[in-house]
């Protein structure tokens, strides 16, 4: 399989009888930010948290993207968070780390106004997610996700609770069909 990184994962609706109550992966987004023969791991980009980014990182608050909330980037690493930055231009600044495109990592450790100038955009998200070796793979072949390109805005969505909706409409075809899928087949 093509290396994945930078592309976004979109969940296939189920029924709701096979979905979990705290399953964090239905009709999720997930962008990719590593794939490799070693797994993959990459944070949900829809998932936003009640909490507040100064309850966990002081100072970040008032530089997040809108909605100014902590997102859950996954089930894993709940005790940590990720900064996920959009760079213009294409050059490496201290605090920052480009991963592909425009997109990157900030350091959390440093402090805001280091890495402010050179970036359009923040969200911070607490934990991610990973898959072993083939195991994103086998899930793509099973027919669990879409897999999609991304576009810029995507990772910092006005709107991340319809992302999940508005991926599907912008691919079209079977995707966009999917949006109609009733949780509840049985009452359609």
């Amino acid at each position: 399989m093509d290396n994945l990184t930078g592309r976004l994962l979109v969940a296939v609706p189920r029924e709701e009888q096979d979905v979990a109550d705290d399953d964090l992966f239905d009709r999720s987004v997930v962008l990719l930010l590593n794939h490799s023969s070693e797994g993959a791991h990459g944070i949900v980009l829809n998932r936003p948290l009640e909490a507040v980014v100064d309850a966990v990182l002081p100072g970040w608050q008032e530089h997040v993207t809108d909605p100014d909330h902590l997102f859950q980037g996954g089930p894993l690493g709940l005790d940590s968070a990720l900064g996920l930055v959009s760079m213009p231009g294409d050059g490496e600044s201290l605090g920052l780390k480009r991963l592909f495109r425009g997109v990157g990592l900030v350091d959390l450790d440093a402090p805001p106004s280091v890495v402010l100038p050179e970036i359009a955009a923040l969200r911070i998200y607490a934990g991610h997610s990973g898959w072993g070796p083939g195991q994103l793979e086998t899930e793509i072949r099973e027919g669990h996700w879409f897999v999609v390109d991304a576009e810029a805005a995507d990772a910092f969505s006005e709107s991340p609770l319809r992302l999940w909706e508005d991926v599907l409409r912008r691919v079209g075809g079977v995707a966009a069909w999917s949006i109609t899928f009733p949780d509840d087949p049985t009452m359609n």
